[in-house]
């Protein structure tokens, strides 16, 4: 492990998070300035298995900071266009009165497309990439789009995902390995895990029981919800609880949520973005990139989360618990409180995986995150 003597306070903090066996395991990198600061890692990744350096987790989205990067990457070398329409590069998109949607509108969830819940039959539906897919470019916007983002909870990853593979020639996975894990010299970015990899997987607990209440029942009250039902459309999709747990999730590729990944990986790829798009002096984003990725988008409220939160393009900022926010922070966190972000003020970037679901109903994670970064926040100001 590796923990630099200012940041013994916030590594004090973490271990005391996994005394027990029933509290799970984690993992714990940040950077400043691109040196590595904090390498550290705790519990137990399952009943019988300790976490050790090399255990990765399910991280929900957290993998949708991820993709944005990988738009980013391909936006600098003119393969994408952030005010070109999706149809340009996806025609079927094209369908159903969403020919002017453009990436631009997806990054920042205004493209209209975060119903999941009903979007394929089945309770396994949502595995089957191509039949997710057809479905997406077939699906008519919410006309609420035109008002304010609606976070696209789940259906982000594929619509992302689709259009850079369609723009690249390329399947997704393999962008992911060209575009983000080789030019970082980190393996562990994965949405189809490597079968000789997933033994290194931290089993997920608890259920994603909202209030330890049956799934099922819950989405179906808060799918006819008014103030409630836009989260269910978009997080609820019926049999989901089980779908998290299932092993297959690994074999597929749903970008929005079923990324695993180690907290070194993704605080390499912060750490990145918090120093002017360099690190181990090599360059992975331009600066005029940097510009781009965290200009507020919209402050217009979310009418899916209900609150104004600022969508960057493809990220949104990072939530901390403490009075003063960055500025110019951006990241994602995801269900359950994984997370990780980059603060280019500071040069600060911070990365939490864990296997222990604090939160179900948080669509953007619970409060261990937002504790941890304004712990490393208030050293990095000292």
């Amino acid at each position: 492990m590796l923990v630099d003597p200012r940041f013994l306070p916030l590594a004090d903090r973490f271990f005391s998070m996994y005394r027990q066996p029933r509290n799970g395991g984690g993992a714990l990198v940040a950077y400043v300035h691109g040196e590595k600061v904090l390498d550290i890692w705790a519990g137990y990744a399952d009943r019988d298995r300790r976490w050790n350096r090399d255990t990765v987790a399910l991280s929900f989205s957290t993998g949708k900071g991820v993709a944005s990067t990988i738009v980013h990457r391909l936006a600098e070398r003119g393969i994408v266009d952030y005010d070109t329409p999706v149809a340009a590069y996806w025609p079927e998109f094209g369908a159903a009165g969403k020919e002017s949607i453009t990436l631009r509108d997806v990054l920042t969830h205004r493209a209209g497309l975060h119903r999941v819940r009903g979007l394929v039959p089945g309770r396994l539906g949502l595995l089957d990439y191509d039949t997710v897919i057809a479905a997406l470019a077939a699906s008519a916007p919410d006309p609420r789009r035109r008002r304010g983002p609606g976070y696209h909870a789940v259906t982000y990853g594929w619509l992302v995902a689709e259009t850079v593979s369609r723009a690249a020639g390329k399947p997704f996975t393999q962008i992911v390995r060209e575009e983000i894990a080789e030019p970082l010299g980190a393996d562990e970015f994965w949405y189809h895990v490597p079968a000789d990899q997933k033994p290194r997987i931290a089993k997920l607990f608890p259920h994603i029981n909202p209030g330890g209440l049956d799934w099922r029942l819950t989405s179906s009250v808060l799918s006819v919800a008014g103030p409630l039902r836009g989260l269910a459309e978009a997080a609820m999709p019926d049999g989901f609880d089980e779908l998290v747990r299932n092993p297959a999730v690994h074999d597929a590729v749903m970008p929005g949520w079923n990324g695993v990944f180690g907290a070194r990986s993704l605080a390499r790829m912060y750490a990145a973005i918090a120093n002017g798009g360099v690190i181990d002096g090599t360059r992975f984003l331009q600066p005029e990139t940097l510009e781009q990725m965290g200009t507020v988008q919209t402050r217009d409220r979310d009418y899916v989360l209900g609150v104004k939160l600022g969508w960057r393009l493809g990220y949104h900022p990072p939530l901390l618990a403490s009075r003063t926010q960055p500025s110019r922070g951006l990241g994602h966190y995801g269900v359950g409180g994984s997370g990780a972000y980059a603060d280019p003020e500071t040069g600060l970037a911070l990365a939490f995986v864990t296997n222990r679901l604090g939160n179900a109903v948080t669509a953007l994670g619970d409060l261990r995150l937002a504790r941890l970064g304004a712990e490393a926040q208030a050293i990095v100001r000292q």
